[in-house]
């Protein structure tokens, strides 16, 4: 009698098994409704992206290709220093935005107010010799994403509930009002995106 009991409760076992594993269940008899729940869950990770030049153009992806934009007086020397009316350097730029000084850049973020800020050396450096960033400027195509000026500055893009998603063009200037030597200048200017 007990080995009837025992085979019994295991086969009770071994059916109900695969029931305690499932989702919510229930069994009705006779008249009524039967109702079962299941919790569904979307994950959204947080998510901040900056891209500048070729990287604006990812789907928002790592891309560690550096741009270089060129102001370079090779053809019109004699015009150095004379001011931002004077004849305009030939722009080169190894971006996506060849033969312009506009660079596209791109921000997402979904966590807040996202800012932007620039960072950079006080002077373009060839050798001993200096240009003061400050000869050079940017401005953006679109008034809800403004480009940070150099040196520190910072810029809020415009955003949506917490979600910011922005893109435009960042034209640079140079001023052109120092004679400086000969040479080939450089300087890197870092943007650096940040949310709560």
């Amino acid at each position: 009698m007990n080995q009837k009991l025992f085979v019994r409760s295991a086969l009770a076992l071994a059916l109900a098994a695969p029931l305690m594993a499932q989702a919510d269940s229930q069994l009705v008899t006779g008249a009524g409704a039967a109702t079962a729940n299941l919790d569904l869950r979307v994950v959204i990770p947080r998510v901040l992206f900056l891209g500048v030049g070729t990287g604006s153009g990812t789907p928002l992806a790592t891309n560690g290709v550096v741009d270089a934009l060129t102001f370079d007086y090779s053809t019109n020397p004699l015009d150095v220093g004379g001011g931002p009316t004077a004849v305009a350097a030939s722009i080169t730029s190894t971006g996506p935005t060849a033969g312009t000084a506009s660079i596209p850049v791109r921000v997402f973020g979904n966590n807040g107010q996202v800012t932007v800020t620039a960072t950079n050396p006080a002077v373009l450096t060839s050798g001993t010799d200096t240009i003061p960033f400050s000869q050079l400027s940017v401005a953006s195509s679109n008034a809800d994403f403004a480009a940070p000026a150099f040196g520190g500055g910072t810029s809020l893009p415009a955003l949506t509930g917490r979600v910011t998603s922005q893109t435009a063009n960042w034209t640079y200037t140079y001023a052109n009002t120092t004679t400086p030597a000969f040479g080939t200048y450089t300087g890197r200017v870092t943007y650096t995106a940040t949310m709560p």
